[in-house]
Parts: C-alpha cells; structure tokens; sequence
C-alpha cells in the first residue's frame, strides 16, 4: 500500500456548500463503491455512477472531472472511516489493549467489503496520494507510534522503524489475504495479532 510520489492526482472541482449538495455527492461516492464492487472496472464509467446515484452525468462532472477524481475521493473516504475506528481503538488505556483494537479495526475494515477493499488497494498504488490522505494517513502512524510508547509494551530501540514495521506487517498481511479473496475476520485478526506480537516480542496471551 505505500505509495511514491507521482502527477498531482486529480481533484474533485468544487466542494459541495449545502446539505443537499452534500448528499448528492455522498450518492455518488457511494455508487462508485457500489458498481466497482459488483462490476469492477469494467463497469466503473462516469455515466453508470451517475444513473446508480440519480443524478445526472452534468451534476457528477460539477464535483468530479473524471473517474480518477471519484476513486481519489472513494479512498479519501474509507480512509477516513479506517482512521476514526482506528482513533477509537486507541482510547484503551493499555498498550495491549489498544494495539488488538487496531488490528481488529484494521481487519474489519478490510473484510467488512473485501472485493471494494482489494479494488482500492489497486488504485492507491496506481494513483497519487492527494494532500488530504497523506494527511489521514500520517494519522494512523501518529497513534501507532503512540500506543508503541505505552509501559506495557517493551520498549524498541527504533521507535520509527519499529512503528513502519508494524504497521508493514499489519498491511502486508491484510493486502494478502484481499489477493486470496479472504473474508473470514476472526482467523485473520488472529494471524495479523500474532506475527505483531511476535515482532513486538510479546506473547500472545489469548493463545495461552
């Protein structure tokens, strides 16, 4: 999922102003999710978009100039919704407790619409990473290396690297599993937890 800078990714034109205008773009936000999951990118055109949403393809091109302003704003979405669960997550005041919450939001996430999730991880390594995501993004590695500093986590003699490490296996592990068309959350966050319990030099107590 990491990214290398590219061309600046294409921008939505207009930000909506009003509450309907809001909604209308939430609609067709939300029929992209929809028609890249039941048809993939053979189906994902900008009129399909805008008939699912009931608008018309006028309305959507207000908002969107092309398909990869609607992907660049699908990421920016379920990115945002990653990093509010995570954010919950980490309230636990324990480092343990916080670090199996991530996970388990980290996997819930990815399994909750596994073929959207796979399809999205396609596209980030495809497309540049806007300033907004970057943003949410650096996020998620801020609570990380939070949660990595709590007292009952031992103490790494790399904070940085043990952080992107992490948060490495954690990706890596679930882009794989969304390759393998994996759906089940369980025995998922159970492997995820384990190889970064592991990493962490921790034992994993729910398997004793």
């Amino acid at each position: 999922m990491t990214v290398q800078p590219k061309d600046q990714r294409t921008r939505p034109r207009k930000q909506p102003r009003q509450v309907r205008a809001q909604h209308t773009v939430n609609a067709i936000i939300e029929a992209s999710a929809r028609i890249l999951e039941e048809q993939g990118h053979g189906g994902f055109t900008t009129n399909a978009v805008a008939e699912l949403a009931g608008a018309s393809i006028g309305t959507l091109y207000q908002y969107f100039p092309d398909k990869n302003a609607l992907l660049g704003a699908l990421i920016a979405r379920e990115t945002s919704r990653l990093v509010e669960e995570v954010e919950a997550a980490s309230m636990v005041v324990t480092g343990r407790g916080a670090l199996d919450g991530v996970i388990e939001a980290a996997v819930r996430h990815q399994v909750r619409r596994p073929r959207l999730a796979r399809l999205l991880d396609f596209e980030e390594a495809r497309l540049p990473l806007d300033a907004d995501t970057q943003l949410v993004r650096a996020r998620i590695v801020t609570i990380l290396a939070d949660i990595l500093t709590r007292p009952d986590i031992p103490r790494q003699s790399d904070m940085p690297s043990a952080t992107g490490d992490v948060l490495a296996i954690i990706r890596g592990m679930l882009d794989a599993a969304g390759e393998r068309g994996e759906e089940g959350q369980a025995p998922l966050m159970i492997r995820v937890r384990r190889a970064v319990l592991g990493y962490l030099s921790m034992p994993d107590v729910a398997e004793n």
